[in-house]
């Protein structure tokens, strides 16, 4: 758990737990209505969102996972009463839908859409959600605040030295933090070598579904991943010629 926080834990009648994060003061104290930093509200089925929430407590900033709310017990194929399982009384500027059933991110959906808080869902089919085909897919969105900022479609600036990869620096990255994990390592390496460590290096860590296949661009979850950072070191190897870093 962040530091600076005081930790509830909760369950209802449905046996979801909830996990309440309240920031404290240094002092001790719960801190009031000075807090400005983005609040985080996560679903997610028996640990289906710890890689992604690891990385956002590691590399987010003015950010917070305010609530954790998991649903572990055994669910039937249909849920005719999600909303005995999604709450509804949580406080967010930002959902994150790691869950597995469809039956309970189609009830979330609606709910962040009747209460207007922004919701990625990725890898979901949903009208009214950010829907990319993976965490590392997301585009930039206004609403998504600094988490936007800082997390989805890596984004890199390189500094080189001949061919070489002489620094890297993560401007944006995936929320698992696998981007931020992997970086430092092709610093060093020829261009062509870091294009084809980097992608490959990303699929191995990558803890999406690799059954998972998007129609559109042939690859699946794994494979997307690999894709777009690659995409995105091409993109800022290609900057740093130009402008002759």
């Amino acid at each position: 758990m962040f530091q600076g926080s005081y930790v509830r834990y909760s369950q209802n009648r449905c046996g979801t737990t909830i996990f309440s994060c309240l920031p404290v003061s240094p002092g001790g104290n719960f801190r009031g209505q000075e807090v400005t930093i983005m609040r985080i509200v996560i679903f997610e089925q028996n640990g289906s969102g710890s890689h992604k929430v690891s990385g956002i407590r590691r590399y987010g900033k003015d950010l917070e996972i305010s609530r954790r709310i998991s649903i572990d017990q055994a669910l039937p194929e249909f849920v005719d009463d999600p909303q005995d399982y999604i709450p509804d009384d949580f406080e967010a500027d930002l959902v994150l839908d790691y869950l597995r059933h469809p039956d309970l991110s189609h009830h979330l959906a609606r709910v962040c859409a009747e209460r207007g808080i922004p919701l990625v869902a990725s890898g979901k089919k949903s009208e009214s959600a950010l829907t990319p085909f993976t965490c590392c897919g997301l585009g930039h969105h206004r609403r998504l605040g600094v988490y936007g900022e800082q997390f989805g479609f890596p984004e890199f600036r390189v500094s080189l030295d001949g061919d070489r990869i002489a620094a890297l620096e993560v401007l944006r990255g995936a929320p698992c933090g696998e981007t931020w994990e992997v970086a430092p390592r092709v610093v060093g390496m020829e261009v062509e070598e870091a294009l084809s460590f980097l992608p490959r290096e990303i699929q191995y860590r990558c803890s999406a579904d690799p059954s998972g296949f998007d129609p559109v661009t042939g690859k699946s979850p794994l494979h997307y991943a690999g894709y777009v950072h690659r995409a995105a070191l091409r993109k800022a190897v290609d900057e740093a010629r130009e402008t002759g870093e």
